[in-house]
């Protein structure tokens, strides 16, 4: 286990650090990935303001399907804000189409695990197929580096690139970068990382950028405004099941489809003397389990494991790790133990029980404030 300022039990080489962090500072030639919030539109003018070369890139990747469901798009109003804040500085800006990209390599996985009865998480096969991937393809290796709006920080060590907490831990998306490949990481910039979101916040105001008081965008990112559950229902249908008790399998309601619900979702199950919890779906029979008693002491919620697991840097996580099952600032303290030599396979143990551990969904490892990779994962036999 290594800690900040250390790595595999030797000290860090912080001149080299340095370094690298002063060659950041020279020109480069850097592709920004803007979307018209003010995280993007900051990184892009952070970069201008240190002289480097700078390029915006918009992808378009509204589906227009689900566009159909709405009264406007809404990558237009992003569209001009991004024009309004390359304009201010004078930088060129290129609007790439990725809908087929989007649809072949996230909608198409997140529908097929939604009908499995697994729970995805388009956002970071978006970013390891989309925004790092099939975009990196397009410029080729024109720009030296892409810069992002990510809330994550980057160091480079010995030719080997490391993915880090943000200083932000509500903001932190380094969940959402897992999955990312050593090549991808080693091209990747995120200037915000080392800032919390007011201070980002504050940077707009001194910059005086157009969408400096802009709301954060919410949900998955190729959906926006488009609700999550509209967008099953449009691909996936309805059809009706029961809603079961568990401990009883006494059926106290119906549903629309196994699909609209989560391992550990408490609202919107519509029922009265809860709380009810959903504990298990059975995709099958198409019959969603709830139950009140999800809290009690003897339903261990603590136990999963973790399938095709990755590691960015080739640091593998010890016995004793953190992992995070979601999105968000919680850090559980975690007991590894891998089931094959190519250390792909890991059966992990939380050391308190987790709300929602649910088959599909991500479980990301951690090295102190170092994000070390991902699994998906899955229940223990």
């Amino acid at each position: 286990m290594f800690e900040v300022g250390q790595k595999d039990g030797f000290l860090l080489d912080w001149p080299q650090i340095l370094s690298n962090f002063n060659k950041l500072r020279e020109t480069m030639k850097i592709a920004v990935l803007i979307s018209g919030g003010v995280d993007s539109s900051v990184v892009l003018s952070l970069l201008c303001e240190q002289g480097h070369s700078v390029e915006a890139f918009y992808l378009k990747i509204w589906l227009e399907d689900e566009l159909s469901y709405l009264t406007s798009c809404p990558w237009e109003e992003d569209l001009q804000y991004v024009q309004k804040v390359c304009k201010l500085w004078n930088v060129p800006l290129h609007v790439i189409p990725m809908q087929e990209t989007y649809r072949n390599k996230v909608v198409a996985y997140t529908i097929a695990e939604v009908r499995a009865g697994r729970t995805p998480s388009p956002d970071i096969l978006c970013n390891e197929f989309v925004k790092f991937g099939a975009f990196y393809e397009v410029i080729g290796d024109a720009y030296d580096f892409i810069a992002t709006g990510h809330y994550a920080q980057r160091e480079e060590l010995d030719g080997i690139a490391y993915l880090k907490l943000a200083k932000d831990p509500i903001k932190d998306q380094t969940y959402f970068l897992s999955r990312l490949s050593q090549a991808q990481l080693k091209r990747a910039l995120f200037p915000i990382g080392h800032l919390l979101k007011s201070e980002v916040r504050q940077e707009a105001v001194r910059l005086n950028l157009p969408n400096q008081a802009r709301k954060d965008s919410q949900g998955i990112c190729f959906l926006g405004k488009f609700k999550f559950a509209d967008f099953i229902k449009h691909h996936v249908g309805i059809q009706p099941g029961d809603l079961l008790e568990l401990e009883t399998g006494k059926k106290l309601g119906t549903h629309e489809g196994f699909w609209f619900y989560t391992i550990g979702q408490r609202k919107g199950i519509g029922l009265g003397g809860g709380p009810w919890f959903v504990v298990a779906k059975d995709p099958v029979q198409n019959i969603v389990y709830i139950s009140c008693n999800y809290y009690a002491q003897d339903k261990r919620r603590d136990r999963f494991k973790a399938t095709d697991c990755r590691w960015i840097s080739g640091v593998l996580p010890q016995k004793a790790c953190l992992i995070k099952t979601r999105h968000g600032e919680t850090l559980y303290n975690a007991q590894v133990i891998f089931e094959d030599s190519e250390k792909t396979v890991a059966h992990v143990t939380l050391e308190v029980n987790d709300q929602g551990i649910a088959p599909g969904q991500f479980a990301v490892f951690y090295d102190g404030d170092y994000c070390l990779g991902a699994g998906i994962m899955a229940c223990e036999e």
